[in-house]
């Protein structure tokens, strides 16, 4: 049995073995550790020993030289003398720490945050925008990490920096990372057993929550119809859809053909879609039912406002939004006032309540006005005074976007 000191010089001088024959060298400084050269000259490192539970020595792989060092070879055969000696089967502690490199992948953020989406934000009405929070903000950052090796010092160092500019998504995003590390707990299966945010104070973090409060003014409105005129379908028509329904965004961009009764002048939004998890009914008025009627129809899938011919909605994302307001800012002359999509709601209320409009009608509008066992049964009541509403609020959007000229009287020299 040939032993000598092993070195990258000699193994690669090795020649292959004669046909149906194995060279062996066993190194002189670990004590059975060895390199073998097949007949076609490929060269692997071996262990030979007496493995615990095996009555003969027997040789183990450690890998082909060049995939593995010498170096790593020595490191490797070291350590299984080690566990050998302690009564442990080498092989058996290497399925033991695959499994527990499996279990803590199977627990990173990342991980977590996709069983998350799948198991409780999937049924949620916004659970998408929860989820795409947490990939967009926490997921580049935290992903690769067990979910229980991650401290509120962590979530902090995300949260600050966008608590500066943008305080109420800093709040949504605390929000839902509190969520998720609630509801990981509740599962005991990721080695976590407390949530590290569950002390943190938002108000000390980011600030007071400020309800928003802004509204479009009428030379804002004007500048927005004439861009979503310009624009045309189908971001231009979601919002114009959106002012005249004072509807949510995700309520018309996602809403499909099948909600819509042209021919009765409705428009219903499914329960699984509308936030109170029950049927809403918008009245359409002749501005809506003329906006819907000059859309295209698609073979391919049902949804109103797609780029995709139907297959997929579509919806005013931040690039769009910006767009709108570069042309907005173009046509008013003057600096834009930040404004958020869910603006166009607020805007549509207030006209509401300008209007005279009984406030309970006015909620109603939006959706909020009645819940539990009367928003299930009394779906026809206030059907006309809805209608009502939305008529002379698309008539007051109406004189504001496209007021009358004004009259010229000539006079005669």
């Amino acid at each position: 049995m040939a032993r000598r000191t092993l070195t990258n010089r000699l193994i690669k001088a090795l020649k292959p073995a004669r046909p149906g024959k194995r060279v062996e060298v066993f190194d002189g400084i670990v004590p059975g550790l060895s390199v073998r050269v097949t007949d076609a000259g490929v060269k692997s490192f071996t262990l030979a020993t007496r493995y615990p539970g095996h009555e003969h020595p027997a040789r183990r792989t450690i890998g082909r030289y060049g995939e593995v060092s010498l170096e790593q070879a020595r490191n490797t055969a070291r350590e299984w003398l080690q566990l050998v000696a302690r009564g442990i089967d080498p092989a058996v502690e290497i399925e033991r720490q695959r499994l527990a490199e499996q279990r803590k992948h199977a627990a990173s953020f990342a991980a977590v945050v996709e069983d998350f989406t799948r198991d409780k934000l999937s049924r949620e009405r916004k659970g998408a925008e929860v989820a795409r929070d947490l990939q967009r903000e926490f997921v580049p950052i935290l992903g690769r990490r067990p979910i229980s090796e991650i401290t509120a010092r962590d979530i902090i160092e995300i949260i600050k920096p966008i608590a500066r500019r943008a305080p109420y998504q800093a709040h949504n995003l605390l929000g839902g990372v509190r969520r998720l590390f609630g509801w990981a707990v509740d599962q005991e299966a990721y080695g976590i057993e407390a949530s590290p945010v569950d002390r943190l104070k938002p108000r000390r973090i980011i600030g007071e929550r400020k309800s928003r409060s802004h509204t479009l003014s009428d030379d804002e409105l004007r500048a927005l119809w004439q861009v979503t005129g310009e624009m045309g379908y189908p971001h231009g028509a979601i919002g114009r859809m959106l002012l005249l329904t004072g509807a949510r965004h995700r309520e018309v961009s996602e809403a499909p053909w099948s909600e819509m009764n042209l021919g009765k002048a409705i428009w219903t939004i499914d329960q699984a879609r509308f936030k109170s998890n029950a049927e809403h009914v918008v009245p359409l008025t002749d501005d809506a039912l003329a906006l819907l009627n000059g859309l295209p129809r698609f073979r391919r899938g049902d949804h109103v406002f797609s780029t995709t011919f139907g297959e997929k909605p579509t919806m005013i994302s931040d690039k769009i939004k910006n767009q709108i307001d570069r042309r907005m800012t173009e046509i008013l002359g003057r600096e834009l006032r930040p404004w958020k999509v869910h603006d166009l709601r607020r805007t549509a209320r207030s006209h509401l309540s300008a209007l005279k409009i009984p406030d309970h009608i006015c909620e109603m509008v939006l959706g909020h006005g009645r819940t539990g066992i009367a928003r299930v049964y009394d779906r026809d009541r206030y059907q006309d005074e809805l209608r009502e509403a939305l008529m002379r609020w698309a008539a007051r959007l109406r004189s504001i976007v496209e007021p009358a000229p004004a009259k010229v009287v000539r006079l005669r020299g």
